[in-house]
């Protein structure tokens, strides 16, 4: 996994130098994607790239993302993961390298894009069955949290301050709402309705949380998207996170209260299942075998 990509280039990752002028560096302007790969084959990577060109669109940086696609596979095959059981691609892209100014550069800036590849694991079905803590944490992002930029500073200090506590992850409240994880969407279940956060400049527009969306809705689950109060959560069934390399995480306590009956529920089991059939169906559309 030493291979890395840069501005049209595939190198080591040793020899890969970027601009101290990088606005990235400098300014957190730009914006990044994380896709995974499941044996090898890419899982929501159409729908990453949408997202990552409407970012561009409202950030108005003009990078031509046609052979992106193509990027992602070479990354896998030239790292050796075409058989990893589990593997992901983490791209950034920024509005390039030009003297510091708060507003954009002057002239012709060519954007900076820089690409990694590595693999992940999904906890053990033990510790997935007995599942993770979460912390509430005040949520002091910016207002364009559907703009997946890098800046981050916000989300780190979350887990972080999860950490400390020692909890496994945060759950970000603003104005009473639970609004979703530090890195991850969030989810509740009350009494067999499953409601998530609406799409708002407020969360992330998951692609993992698309596709549990349309699942729930397609096994006849009754699905709502409203806020969640935080008052609600000592009254949810069970709860929830879902992201790309969470996929369907179900939290057992919160702010050391126990969810439900203190482990993963059912409807978070169901719907666990049913994402990961998804993913086979993705495997087997490329000729993979699922495991």
């Amino acid at each position: 996994m030493d291979t890395v990509y840069l501005n049209g280039e595939y190198m080591p990752k040793s020899e890969a130098k970027i601009s101290p002028d990088d606005r990235g560096f400098l300014l957190g302007d730009g914006l990044y994607e994380v896709t995974p790969f499941y044996d090898g084959v890419p899982f929501g990577l159409e729908e990453h790239l949408q997202r990552l060109m409407r970012g561009l669109c409202w950030l108005r940086i003009d990078y031509d993302t046609s052979g992106l696609e193509s990027m992602h596979r070479q990354l896998i095959e030239r790292n050796g993961l075409e058989k990893a059981e589990r593997s992901m691609v983490y791209m950034q892209l920024t509005r390039g390298a030009a003297p510091r100014t708060h507003y954009f550069p002057e002239g012709d800036v060519t954007p900076t894009i820089y690409a990694y590849t590595k693999e992940w694991s999904r906890p053990s079905d033990e510790s997935w069955s007995r599942g993770f803590t979460a912390r509430t944490v005040p949520d002091r992002r910016w207002s364009r949290v559907d703009i997946k930029t890098i800046c981050l500073l916000p989300n780190a200090l979350a887990f972080q301050a999860a950490k400390d506590a020692g909890a496994d992850d945060a759950i970000l409240v603003r104005d009473g709402v639970a609004i979703e994880g530090a890195h991850q969407n969030f989810w509740a279940v009350f009494r067999g309705t499953v409601v998530t956060h609406p799409t708002t400049g407020h969360i992330l527009p998951g692609i993992t949380r698309a596709v549990v969306l349309e699942e729930a809705r397609a096994a006849g689950m009754v699905v709502e998207e409203r806020p969640i109060q935080i008052e609600e959560l000592a009254l949810a069934d069970e709860l929830f996170f879902t992201g790309t390399t969470g996929e369907v995480r179900p939290i057992r306590e919160v702010d050391g209260r126990p969810v439900g009956h203190g482990r993963a529920g059912d409807v978070t089991r169901h719907l666990s299942d049913l994402f990961l059939e998804r993913v086979a169906q993705a495997k087997a559309s490329e000729g993979v075998e699922a495991r």
